[in-house]
């Protein structure tokens, strides 16, 4: 797509790498940090574990990962990247999603439970997002062409019907 803010391409790509970096180490690191917590320390130490686990869900990850979504849906329309592989990508970016929604439960429930705690699976949670990561990477790097898959007709053509609701005119 040629239009005004093509020369903004690379700059949006750049952006989104760094923030989809930030949120994929956090949803590796943030549960790797939580199972490393042993119930044996003191209450002072726990308390401290887990500020530090919330702040940097709260005002590092999450944002990066708002931040990361905002800025590859800007790039699929600057791009014009419709295309099969796209939408598979999408599929484990919702894995991702629900792997945040997670590790974001996990770490608000040890917040909850003071001395009553549990950490999650060293290696549970980590693989979870690890497994839509490198899957989403293969894709991107790769660009695989399904062209030789057969979609339905309905799926790939325009229908032509109205909306099932009127849609407001200008």
């Amino acid at each position: 797509m040629i239009g005004p803010l093509t020369p903004l391409v690379p700059h949006f790509v750049a952006f989104h790498v760094l923030t989809l970096a930030l949120w994929c180490a956090g949803l590796i690191a943030l549960p790797l940090m939580l199972s490393r917590h042993d119930p044996a320390i003191s209450q002072a130490d726990y308390a401290r574990i887990r500020r530090y686990t919330h702040f940097a869900y709260t005002l590092g990850v999450t944002p990066a990962a708002v931040l990361a979504v905002a800025s590859g849906t800007v790039l699929v329309f600057l791009r014009d990247a419709f295309t099969p592989w796209m939408f598979l990508k999408l599929v484990f970016v919702g894995a991702l999603v629900l792997t945040h929604g997670w590790v974001g439960h996990t770490v608000t429930s040890m917040e909850e439970t003071q001395g009553l705690h549990q950490p999650p699976h060293p290696v549970l949670q980590p693989v979870a997002a690890f497994i839509p990561i490198l899957a989403i990477l293969f894709l991107v790097l790769d660009k695989p062409d399904f062209s030789e898959l057969r979609f339905p007709h309905w799926l790939s053509q325009p229908q032509g019907g109205q909306l099932p609701f009127l849609a407001p005119s200008r």
